[in-house]
């Protein structure tokens, strides 16, 4: 009985979560032993939103506690878009929002605004007349910044800076 060990209870706890969900193709479950931490990433956005909604956040053994974390597939991608849908909800001057994903290059997300010069007064040298022209696009961009990973275009016209040219 030399070899005997014991496995404490978050052991326990985190083979249970691998035993689980090892038969899905979908799920994959990480353990960090030393962050205490259980990571389940999770490729149906649908599924990781059920399984968020469903297991706890943490669990506590004793002086251990245990962080469940599930990660959507492209979770950054995918909340980017879900915040700039919500942002700009029943907003005439957005075309459509979307996300595409590239096999080697991973995803990318566009705002599309529709094709319409914006006007407006701004008490600048540009205009003698105190006016400002400039499409939606050029106004998001310069809004928003370049932090999110979104790139802003104008329906029929090339994106600023996008790696894929005139898409979407």
């Amino acid at each position: 009985m030399e070899n005997f060990k014991l496995s404490p209870p978050w052991m326990t706890f985190a083979h249970e979560i691998t035993a689980l969900f090892e038969n899905d193709e979908g799920v994959k479950v990480v353990h960090d032993t030393e962050a205490n931490e259980i990571k389940l990433y999770v490729e149906d956005s649908i599924k990781a939103a059920a399984l968020t909604e469903l297991l706890p956040t943490e669990k506590k053994f004793g002086n251990v506690t245990i962080k469940l974390e599930v990660i959507p597939a492209n979770d950054e991608d995918t909340r980017v878009i879900d915040l700039f849908n919500a942002a700009f909800a029943g907003n005439s001057a957005v075309s459509y929002i979307r996300n595409v994903q590239m096999p080697v290059m991973g995803g990318f997300n566009y705002v599309v605004f529709k094709p319409e010069v914006v006007q407006f007064f701004n008490d600048q040298l540009d205009d003698v007349n105190g006016n400002k022209s400039m499409l939606y696009q050029e106004i998001a961009k310069d809004v928003f910044g370049g932090d999110q990973k979104v790139f802003f275009c104008t329906d029929g016209h090339k994106c600023l800076g996008a790696p894929l040219g005139e898409w979407p």
